[in-house]
Order: structure tokens, then sequence, then C-alpha cells
């Protein structure tokens, strides 16, 4: 299995971002990668909320493995996300 470098909440902000500034989503640009980099800063308070929705999972997912470890990959991605960030 591949392992991201980049924490969740950065990767689903930026897919949220380009949902909404990109041609392939809602937005008109062609090419929007540039702006993505940008903006995507500004959507992370909505990654959290996704991130927290799937503490819970379905079902289907609940079926699919270990609730426990679930749970703890999905806290430690909240948590992660939610350290200060020191600019110098």
């Amino acid at each position: 299995m591949d392992i991201a470098h980049t924490p969740a909440v950065e990767r689903i902000a930026r897919v949220l971002t380009g949902m909404l500034v990109s041609a392939n989503g809602d937005g008109d640009n062609a090419s929007a990668s540039d702006l993505v980099d940008r903006q995507w800063r500004d959507h992370v308070p909505d990654a959290l909320c996704v991130l927290r929705t799937l503490r819970e999972p379905s079902e289907a997912m609940a079926a699919a493995g270990d609730l426990a470890v679930w749970e703890r990959m999905i806290l430690a991605a909240i948590a992660e996300a939610e350290k200060p960030v020191v600019v110098l």
C-alpha cells in the first residue's frame, strides 16, 4: 500500500479547493494547480469536518476491517491537523 507524504487534512482540503476552482469541478480554471496551492489552507476547516464525519464508519466499512484501528487512524489525522504550526 502506498503511504502519503502529506497530511490527510491537506489532501482533503486540496481536493475540496480543486472542486471549487477547477474546470473539472464547479470552477472555470482549466489549470487550477497554482490557485489550489494558494487557497487550500482556506478549506482546512471543511477538511476537518470530513475527517470528523469519518470517525463513525458505515456498516460496510465496519464489516471490512478493524474498528479500533480505523478510529485511531482518523483520530491521528485529526490530531496531526490540529498541531500548532510554527512559521519562522
